[in-house]
């Protein structure tokens, strides 16, 4: 029913444009035909495959602007000069493959249009507006929610996880606050560990966490920089764009409940000694018999339990051809499988459309509210990760309670507490209150012209409060007498966007034009008070004045404020000759107030592409191949402005304490250097792809090659000081690079009544290189820096960043055999063995040990549907890197007795010796890290039930991080790839879990 609309509205759209052309038509028509004084007409009739007539069709004679649309019942009539030399028809409409049709001597043509590949013309959100598929130019990918992740995913970064090429997505951690990580397309800055894309939902900046998954009607990925380009600085890291589902013009009132329930356990327990293995070491003289505490405790199973989460979602749509709405409530449990971390969320949502001046003027309003909490066990955290490593290294013989029912302590030892403890003798909540109120009003004054204005409001407050008891750890150890904090950040964001779009097509050329201005300005507050020594436990975090350290100054408060703004003018065209030629080309020029008092504090980022659908040309047109071939080719800048306000500017700030007559002043000083010349960073990339269809759409897909340069990299270089106020500039010089392939390939092997498989397959690669970071002016003091870090006790760097190499390079000893003794055999930097007490363990004795990105990264989903039964099966894999094992680093070695181990630590290294050497970090607890995942599994039935009132039901079960095959010997090779030292597995890092999931959606 919505294509006849369609059909009907074109054809009134182009009958009253070609009536206004007629008489310059048949004015040119007369004069090409001169030679001859006879002309001919042509009439007949189109129809789709089904024999259904189609309104507002195309009807031109190739390589001319004459031309015709075909009236309500399908029918057309053009006249041909007589004097045309062997003239054709080229007959085309929306959502149907063209057909070009000679004409010889015929006088009446009938023709059927068979249906396009959906690929082609579905719609596809670009950003400020849509396109069809078949248009795009730059690299875009566009998921739909039936092709969605299932289950209970944790916010709608999951929800895309292994269906995009070029998009990796994680979730190296089960924490249930935590979230998906998300990078495209490889690292982008020195500065921050934050390379998320940009993320729009409805037209609105906002989270991953913004909309509940259950709400999301589709999300598109800008993933170059001709696309991404419109977004100016805010789409260096790439675009998401998610739309949620809308009002429906006159629909039925409907309301659809969607409700699960999931179970959860450890996908992978690290497999440490127990009480009976310290007594049968002990029996066997390699540990000491006080060891034996007499106790049998499992620790990681005291602090855990079968979690159980449930999510529920009630939408609600109804409405009149005029005025139309969508409401929607969202709640979701998510428990952890550790005691005291959960995540509760509830979302309402409510959007009302409203037409009016004969759909001329729509209103649109939006009014989104979420209400957020979850448990605090850490100060300013969630669950704390130190919680974890001490209930993996806590004594198995030791019991829970002293003979006095005290939690037993043992503060002697560094760094050794009671899990338990620390698990309830806190307290902690925190609470998050989010708002978004949008207004839209699009105006269409005229046919082709579209005037849009969209207002925003965006408001989260948090509040949270953290207390340990007198029993805790840090009175016990540190005699604190009870610690409380208190937090509290106000955040909002304000948006005014307008655009105009004119759209028009003129013959053979069709083409948009948009033009807009964009203000953004965000309004950061916060303040925070810690004390300690309280006269009782009854007020937790409730009574902060109770405390006397604060008053006696070795407690801290502080507050801060931020505000920063954005100023957008941008413009963007599209053109499409004969639906062969295609061209999209983009400017955006704005400011932003990080970079006041600079020089160039405005940028201009310009983009473009083209595209060639190949399939359309003459020379292509009696092959069977192909349905569809296109040639794409895309340049864009985007930027990056600097994280910090006034950096060009000389700062104070102040600093540490002075003693001073007799009490301690907090000192100020120069805390930057002026540097004028500060601007953004820019990344230049360009994309080469190839969009092609066979077998009517049964084999599709995509290949992209692309190279990013980021030019103008921030970072911060050494200088005198004097004359220099402050030892350090940050500076605009180093250059980065990154280049990729991304394949993705669908299948529909099978395709009829009963049965139908679809299948994709996606592969990418990304290599990433610093290649400069220096320039005349500002030099490096090495071709290297260092980042990352063990931790304690080994305490040194992780990784290397080489200026001429890659990004997340291990860098530490390289071992290569052990000794009788059980001491380490290394290869020093000339490739020579060298025992370890020959080894200078000094910093030019390291080498790079490989490196925590993957080269490669894989995809594989299928889904399969039998009459009312449906499967879905996704898969993924990354190849060729390496993770540094924090486990097998810290809990592998014998020579630790006072924590305990993993029970591989009593084997022999290299199948030689048991190992005698102390901690370090070298290259034995660096692993390979492959992988491949069966991430999610669902079946589901689909039925309509003979109950009064319910339209639709279907009921699924659903697991999610089904399967993982890896030689890893960790718990997940999939740990953390974001920032500059990549494929650390923090030994704090909360586990990852399985769920199983059982579900229902209804439809009433």
């Amino acid at each position: 029913m919505r294509e006849k609309v369609l059909h009907f509205w074109s054809y009134l759209f182009f009958k009253r444009r070609i009536k206004t052309v007629r008489p310059l038509v048949i004015l040119l028509g007369l004069c090409t035909a001169l030679p001859a004084f006879a002309q001919t007409t042509v009439r007949g009739k189109i129809t789709d495959d089904a024999g259904t007539a189609l309104v507002g069709a195309s009807v031109v004679i190739k390589g001319t602007s004459q031309g015709e649309l075909t009236n309500k019942n399908g029918e057309y009539s053009i006249t041909i000069p007589s004097g045309s030399t062997d003239p054709m028809l080229s007959i085309s409409f929306i959502g149907y493959m063209r057909r070009e049709i000679p004409i010889g001597n015929q006088t009446t043509i009938n023709v059927t249009l068979e249906t396009d590949n959906a690929m082609l013309s579905e719609v596809v959100v670009v950003g400020y507006g849509t396109q069809r598929a078949g248009d795009i130019t730059s690299s875009v990918a566009s998921v739909k929610a039936e092709n969605f992740v299932k289950g209970p995913v944790r916010d709608a970064g999951q929800l895309l996880q292994g269906k995009v090429a070029g998009l990796t997505i994680g979730t190296p951690s089960g924490n249930p606050t935590s979230g998906s990580q998300i990078v495209l397309r490889g690292n982008t800055t020195l500065f921050g560990a934050n390379t998320d894309p940009l993320i729009i939902i409805d037209g609105v900046p906002g989270n991953l966490n913004t909309v509940a998954p259950e709400d999301i009607e589709s999300i598109d990925v800008l993933k170059d920089g001709s696309a991404a380009a419109i977004y100016g600085v805010r789409g260096t890291n790439g675009v998401v764009i998610i739309t949620t589902k809308r009002p429906k013009a006159a629909e039925t009132n409907v309301v659809e409940y969607s409700g699960n329930v999931s179970i959860q356990s450890v996908a992978r327990k690290l497999d440490l000694l127990t009480a009976q293995d310290y007594r049968s070491q002990i029996a066997a003289g390699t540990r000491d018999a006080s060891w034996d505490l007499g106790g049998d405790t499992d620790w990681l199973r005291e602090i855990s339990r079968t979690p159980v989460t449930n999510i529920h979602n009630l939408t609600f749509r109804g409405g009149s051809s005029t005025t139309n709405y969508i409401a929607s409530v969202n709640y979701r449990y998510l428990e952890g499988i550790f005691k005291k971390s959960d995540n509760r969320t509830f979302t309402g949502r409510i959007d009302v459309n409203h037409s009016m001046f004969n759909k001329k003027l729509v209103l649109n309003l939006s009014l989104l509210s979420q209400l957020n909490r979850f448990t605090q066990t850490a100060d300013g955290g969630t669950f704390n990760g130190y919680t974890y490593r001490q209930a993996v290294i806590r004594n198995p013989t030791s019991p829970v309670y002293d003979s006095n029912g005290n939690w037993f302590e043992q503060p002697g030892n560094f760094n050794y507490e009671n899990p338990l403890a620390r698990l309830y003798e806190t307290d902690g909540l925190t609470r998050n209150a989010d708002a978004r109120l949008i207004a839209n009003i699009t105006y269409n004054p005229i046919k082709d012209l579209r005037l849009n204005a969209l207002v925003s409001y965006s408001r989260n407050n948090n509040n949270a409060g953290y207390a340990e008891t007198k029993r805790h750890i840090s009175t016990v150890r540190d005699n604190r007498n009870g610690y409380a904090a208190i937090g509290s950040s106000l955040n909002i964001t304000r948006l005014l966007e307008t655009t105009a779009e004119y759209s028009k097509q003129i013959g053979l050329n069709r083409f948009t034009l948009l033009g807009g201005y964009g203000y953004q300005e965000n309004e950061f507050e916060s303040s925070f008070m810690q004390n300690f020594n309280f006269p009782t436990d009854i007020f937790s975090y409730h009574n902060m004045a109770l405390g006397k350290a604060l008053a006696e100054g070795k407690a801290n408060m502080g507050s801060s404020k931020n505000v920063t703004n954005l100023i957008s003018f941008f413009s963007r065209l599209s053109y499409s000759y004969d639906d062969r030629y295609l061209l999209m080309a983009s400017v955006r020029h704005e400011g932003a107030s990080q970079l006041y008092g600079a020089k160039r504090p405005w940028g201009t980022f310009l983009a473009g592409s083209v595209g060639w659908r190949i399939t359309n040309e003459a020379f292509m047109k009696n092959q069977t191949i192909f349905d569809d071939l296109k040639l794409r080719a895309g340049y864009g800048v985007t930027g990056n402005p600097p994280s910090s306000s006034f950096l060009s500017q000389a700062l104070l700030g102040y600093g540490g304490f002075i003693y001073s007559n007799g009490e301690w002043v907090r000192s100020l000083g120069p805390v930057t250097n002026p540097n004028p010349n500060l601007r953004w960073e820019e990344k230049h990339e360009t994309n080469i792809g190839l969009d092609f269809s066979l077998k009517k759409g049964r084999i599709s897909g995509q290949v992209d090659y692309y190279v990013r340069r980021i030019k103008g990299l921030l970072y911060d270089y050494q200088v005198p000081s004097p004359p220099n106020l402050f030892t350090s500039t940050r500076a605009n010089v180093g250059v980065m690079e990154n280049k990729g392939l991304e394949v993705l390939v669908n299948f529909v092997p099978v395709k009829n009544k009963d049965f139908e498989w679809t299948t994709t397959f996606l592969f990418s690669t990304n290599g990433n290189k610093l290649v400069s970071l220096s320039n005349d002016l500002y030099q490096t003091t090495n071709d290297y820096f260092t980042t990352g870090g063990t931790g304690e006790p080994i305490q040194t760097f992780t990784n290397i960043v080489f200026i001429g190499k890659g990004i997340g390079d291990f860098y530490g000893f390289k071992v290569v055999d052990i000794d009788e003794s059980g001491k380490w055999i290394y290869e020093n930097k000339n490739g020579e063995r060298v025992g370890y007490n020959d080894f200078g363990h000094s910093f030019e004795d390291k080498r790079v040990l490989g490196n925590g990105l993957p080269k490669y990264y894989g995809g594989w989903n299928n889904n399969l549907r039998y009459k009312n039964f449906d499967l879905s099966v996704t898969m993924r894999g990354a190849f060729a890197y390496q993770i540094l094992n924090f486990q097998r680093m810290y809990l592998e070695n014998p020579t630790i007795v006072n924590y305990n181990r993993l029970k591989s630590s009593t084997e022999k290294v290299y199948g030689k010796a048991v190992l005698t050497a102390p901690l370090e970090y070298n290259s034995y607890y660096i692993e390979n890290g492959d992988f491949w995942k069966i991430d999610n599994i669902t079946a589901g039935y689909n039925f309509n039930p003979k109950i009064k009132n319910i339209q639709r039901a279907r009921v699924f079960l659903s697991t999610l991080n089904t399967l993982t095959i890896t030689g890893y010997k960790g718990i997940d090779p999939e740990v953390n790839r974001s920032g500059l030292s990549p494929g650390n597995d923090d030994r704090d890092k909360y586990p990852t879990t399985r769920t199983l999931t059982a579900g229902i959606n209804l439809t009433f």
